[in-house]
């Protein structure tokens, strides 16, 4: 009676609706904090990847005639692939501090305005970049330790907003979505930095990108309210639907069981996926270009163009992820877990076989075509355990993420040094050792997160205010599937 009740309540607001279709998306509140969530992981991930092609054009060999005739040979910053390694992972230093105070400062002072804040000044110190590098080492390898402690706090910030603004049945595509900017921010500033460092000079990019930054930080501040009830644009339809799905949970209030929280099984599940998913990114991300450069003999503006196109098939492949998963979801043909489970491991056997072949690979065509495949396949994983903190514990969301992403960070500072103490010369069989590192750790992600992994809500994650809530929100997924076009159109 309840539920049939929730759903004649939700159908009154049809004719609201009929004023705003669905295809005007500008329309729903909910969408647009999705698509400045998008352009911040946008910024989030060209401030953190900028470095990686602009460290191939600060310390390539320079040709430079003498006034004798003689022609020399110089790089501009002498430093050698071990000292690339320390300087490219020193971000991930800062980057580890900062995931669970990030989440729990989120649940406090609002998952918005740190989100923000966290990325304003990454960019502030992005601009910063070139003065630095130019007067010391240990100065440059400081402020990216810096970059890192600001931009820690994004993704756990991120689990904090969606826990008020994303309807149940919408998780994976609005989630998803948001996420797709980090890899197309990728595919953008790969080939504009080496496009940059041609034409402009390394300094550049970082003034470029640091810029942009800055300016997202001023839209998403205007734009953006904490909560729906915040939110002086949203309609009253809107509001009503997304409130009613969710609860009113204070979370600003909310106690986290630590103990429990750490003895289950299932978290641990989604930590060592998270971590396999973080090992391979991250990887590719600050070893791809010398890759390109070094094996498959691609110049630098060329590099740029070639090493995002992996990334761009990462972006494809996640924004219909996230679609696929709710679908399977709502007409009933798979369970929440069964999705996170299929797409999570199916997504790394993937990349194992196809990073092994890539390690294989004899010219440059297949060698991209398998990368291409591994990492645009790998794009499935999103909309499996990165969501899967929400399903498991909503309250506790935004502090999970960010105890899994510090984990899952370790790869991004170990990776880069390991890779730089084994690819010397270098020599395919020096990267075929990186490549089959990486696909062990797919694989045995996949393995334990098959294994143990679970999308039902843990009877720990309700407190007794919330048990109602969740009874409200287990309603509306049960006649939000037989009521697709209520959920649909809003």
């Amino acid at each position: 009676m309840h539920y049939t009740t929730n759903v004649h309540r939700f159908s009154m607001f049809f004719s609201t609706l009929d004023k705003n279709p669905g295809w005007k998306f500008w329309k729903r509140r909910r969408y647009i904090v999705g698509l400045m969530a998008f352009f911040g992981f946008f910024n989030v991930y060209a401030l953190r990847a900028n470095l990686s092609i602009a460290i191939v054009a600060m310390t390539e060999n320079k040709s430079i005639v003498v006034d004798n005739g003689t022609t020399i040979y110089i790089r501009e910053f002498d430093w050698d692939s071990k000292v690339q390694g320390y300087i490219l992972s020193s971000f991930f230093y800062g980057y580890v501090t900062t995931q669970v105070l990030g989440g729990w400062l989120a649940m406090r002072i609002g998952g918005k305005r740190l989100f923000g804040l966290g990325i304003a000044a990454t960019a502030f110190m992005t601009l910063i970049t070139p003065f630095v590098a130019k007067l010391n080492l240990y100065l440059l390898i400081g402020l990216r330790v810096l970059e890192g402690v600001c931009e820690g706090v994004t993704y756990p910030c991120m689990h904090a907003i969606w826990s008020q603004w994303a309807p149940p049945l919408e998780r994976s595509r609005l989630g998803t979505f948001a996420y797709t900017g980090a890899y197309v921010g990728t595919v953008v500033s790969m080939p504009a930095c080496a496009l940059l460092a041609e034409w402009l000079g390394w300094s550049s990019i970082f003034y470029v990108f640091g810029a942009l930054g800055l300016l997202w930080y001023i839209m998403w501040t205007i734009l953006i309210s904490e909560k729906p009830t915040d939110d002086s644009q949203i309609s009253e339809a809107e509001l009503k639907y997304i409130t009613e799905s969710l609860g009113t949970t204070e979370y600003k209030k909310i106690k986290h069981p630590w103990r429990k929280i750490f003895s289950s099984v299932s978290i641990w599940a989604i930590f060592a996926a998270h971590f396999s998913e973080n090992w391979g990114f991250y990887t590719f991300l600050t070893q791809l270009p010398k890759y390109m450069k070094d094996i498959l003999d691609f110049d630098l503006a060329k590099t740029g163009i070639m090493t995002a196109l992996p990334y761009l098939s990462m972006s494809i492949v996640l924004l219909g992820a996230g679609h696929i998963g709710d679908w399977f979801i709502i007409q009933k043909i798979l369970t929440v877990t069964q999705v996170r489970k299929l797409f999570t491991c199916g997504a790394y056997i993937s990349q194992t076989i196809f990073v092994i072949c890539t390690s294989y690979a004899q010219n440059s065509t297949v060698a991209l075509i398998c990368l291409i495949t591994a990492l645009g396949l790998g794009s499935f994983a999103m909309a499996g355990f990165s969501i899967n903190y929400l399903d498991i514990a909503p309250q506790h969301a935004s502090v999970l993420m960010g105890i899994g992403n510090t984990i899952a960070t370790i790869p991004g500072i170990i990776s880069p040094i390991l890779s730089g103490y084994i690819v010397t010369t270098p020599t395919r069989e020096e990267w075929r050792i990186v490549f089959f590192i990486t696909a062990g750790i797919y694989l045995l992600g996949s393995i334990i997160y098959g294994i143990f992994s679970t999308a039902e809500e843990k009877s720990w994650a309700q407190d007794s205010t919330s048990r109602s809530e969740t009874t409200t929100v287990s309603g509306h997924l049960q006649n939000g599937i037989e009521n697709k076009s209520f959920q649909h159109d809003l």
